[in-house]
């Protein structure tokens, strides 16, 4: 990311009070997304947790700058088979939102993320309120001894109490599952194949029970609640169709 003194005009996107999703495939469940507020770090509920994931690409003849841009461009394809992500845009820009749908357990989750900063070498999310983590995501490349490595940053704390113990019972692990599947996706679209390096800080061990009244906007319970009432929205659609 750029430092303060460089310039950033068209790198950051514009502060938002609430996101806003477009058009979207009709397949896409845009849920726990539109008109929320975005949730950082200093909002969320658990432990503060940074996580760095790495994977160099060994003589790869790939810069750091055209890993990004096929990174930005294909996106959702380097992720896990049960996971998606729709968005407007064809690629991620500033103020871009991506509607993230996600099957676990049989649950379809619905929660997205917001494209707070891009440039050539680096790409960043922030997520929306009832998301598991508070905080931001960081994606880049760069150089090391002519080598390309690419890179995932988690900075975060979980959002509310249960997602807390989830995350402690289970989706820390996933997590750390999804972005070392993201890396070597990303290495084998480049011919190549390697080890995921990883290192976890966690920052701050207390947990901000101011905050766990961020329950209320849980990702996890909405979407149960939509997936539990799906077939009473479909009877109510057949009666009004029948008027």
């Amino acid at each position: 990311m750029t430092t303060p003194d460089e310039p950033q005009e068209g790198r950051w996107a514009k502060p938002v009070e609430h996101l806003e999703v477009g058009d979207l495939p009709d397949e896409a469940l845009n849920l726990n997304v539109e008109g929320r507020a975005l949730s950082g770090a200093v909002q969320g509920f658990g432990p503060l947790w940074q996580k760095t994931y790495q994977i160099r690409l060994h003589e790869a003849k790939v810069t750091p700058q055209e890993l990004i841009e096929v990174w930005k461009a294909e996106y959702p394809n380097f992720w896990p088979d049960n996971s998606n992500m729709y968005r407007v845009m064809a690629r991620l820009e500033p103020g871009d939102v991506g509607v993230i749908n996600a099957s676990q357990s049989g649950l379809k989750l619905s929660t997205g993320v917001y494209v707070m900063y891009s440039d050539d070498v680096s790409f960043a999310f922030a997520v929306p309120q009832g998301h598991m983590l508070s905080g931001w995501i960081t994606f880049s490349a760069h150089d090391d001894d002519g080598s390309t490595v690419a890179q995932v940053q988690p900075y975060f704390r979980t959002s509310d109490p249960l997602y807390d113990l989830a995350f402690k019972l289970y989706f820390d692990r996933k997590e750390d599952e999804i972005w070392h599947h993201t890396l070597r996706a990303i290495a084998e679209r480049f011919g190549v194949k390697g080890d995921v390096q990883q290192e976890s800080v966690r920052i701050d061990k207390k947990r901000q029970w101011r905050r766990a009244g961020n329950i209320r906007y849980n990702a996890g319970i909405h979407s149960s609640i939509y997936m539990a009432t799906t077939p009473f929205r479909w009877v109510g659609r057949k009666v009004r169709g029948s008027r």
